[in-house]
């Protein structure tokens, strides 16, 4: 079951809300023959969390399908770069990982009980069972928080992201599971940035459109730091977009902080650029187009991941009134740190 955004938790009484996990979707199935992790994809995950499968084989009865979030929680709070590094293809790597970084699974629905289907009972019944399973500390396994107060959950909208969460979700109690459907509402952080355009990307369908367009932000010490992109456009102004940006293509690389990565490159080093490959890429195409450094768009995001961008941005306008050299980290609000332990104690 999937969610919808919205820019406000819903009024009105039936609600259940939740912190929102950022992490990677799970569903775990445990029957006689054993355990299996699953991805929204339909891939398996358990080659990747081996901690995770011993967990749910010694605790979870037979006949039982959650519903949950695979984090990697730190003292500092969630770590999603150390959640990736889980997904290794070498064995011998995915084992000292599970080690020096294990992995928590946060359960938030339960499908199915001693070979039950429950995907048709109300929201609410699946979460007193859900609470019932969990009722005893399970290592490795944690409930999320849940309440029915409006007030608290915009408490924890407020709080929480500073452990790595990603906003709150709210359910209708007396919904059925619904497989595929956008029936749950999530509400995240909007906020806006005002970044420097350095480059773009062609779009699939050929160099008549612009696929996406390279942010970058200017740190402390004056360096042009790739941020992430933004490419919600549609196909109409992809193609205005490659047109309107033809003349800053021009003598684009004399002198562009980024002029080192021109194609697709292999990065390292203190700066963070554009083309950089790692087994998340694979074979796609991570060439890009240099722009001078003229342009500055006005973008909307949900929150950082370090020092990038965690999603995909929303392209707001152009900011022809501002200066590159203005695009700067210090634009962007700080979320103040929270412990991860005050999430999960958080009473429902």
């Amino acid at each position: 079951m999937l969610a919808k955004s919205a820019t406000s938790l819903p009024q009105g009484d039936g609600f259940l809300f939740e912190p929102k996990w950022d992490g990677f979707r799970a569903i775990v199935f445990r029957d006689a023959r054993g355990v299996v992790i699953q991805s929204r994809e339909g891939k398996p995950l358990d080659r990747y969390f081996p901690d995770l499968h011993e967990a749910f084989a010694a605790a979870l009865p037979e006949g039982c399908v959650l519903d949950g979030e695979i984090v990697v929680a730190t003292p500092r709070g969630l770590d999603f770069d150390a959640l990736q590094q889980r997904v290794h293809p070498a064995a011998s790597r995915v084992a000292r990982l599970a080690a020096k970084t294990p992995a928590s699974f946060v359960a938030f629905d339960m499908l199915a009980l001693e070979g039950r289907d429950l995907m048709s009972s109300p929201q609410a019944e699946r979460r007193l069972l859900l609470e019932a399973l969990l009722a005893e500390p399970v290592p490795a396994i944690r409930l999320t928080p849940m309440t029915t107060d409006r007030a608290l959950a915009l408490r924890w909208l407020q709080h929480f992201e500073g452990a790595g969460l990603d906003g709150v979700i709210a359910k209708w109690a007396d919904q059925p599971y619904l497989p595929g459907k956008r029936a749950m509402v999530k509400i995240k952080h909007q906020r806006t940035a005002d970044c420097v355009v350095a480059g773009f990307r062609w779009h699939k369908s050929g160099t008549d459109a612009v696929g996406s367009l390279l942010l970058g932000l200017y740190d402390e010490s004056d360096v042009l730091q790739h941020v992430g992109v933004t490419s919600s456009f549609d196909m109409e102004t992809r193609r205005r977009l490659a047109v309107e940006l033809q003349p800053l293509r021009d003598k684009a690389l004399q002198g562009h902080p980024w002029s080192g990565w021109a194609g697709a490159a292999a990065g390292g080093g203190q700066q963070r650029m554009p083309g950089a490959r790692s087994r998340w890429s694979g074979s796609k195409d991570l060439s890009w187009e240099p722009l001078r450094i003229e342009r500055v768009c006005e973008v909307r995001y949900d929150h950082l991941q370090g020092d990038r961008f965690r999603h995909a941005t929303l392209f707001l306008r152009w900011r022809f009134d501002k200066p590159p050299k203005a695009c700067r980290y210090d634009q962007l609000e700080v979320t103040p740190p929270y412990e991860l332990a005050r999430v999960f104690s958080a009473h429902p």
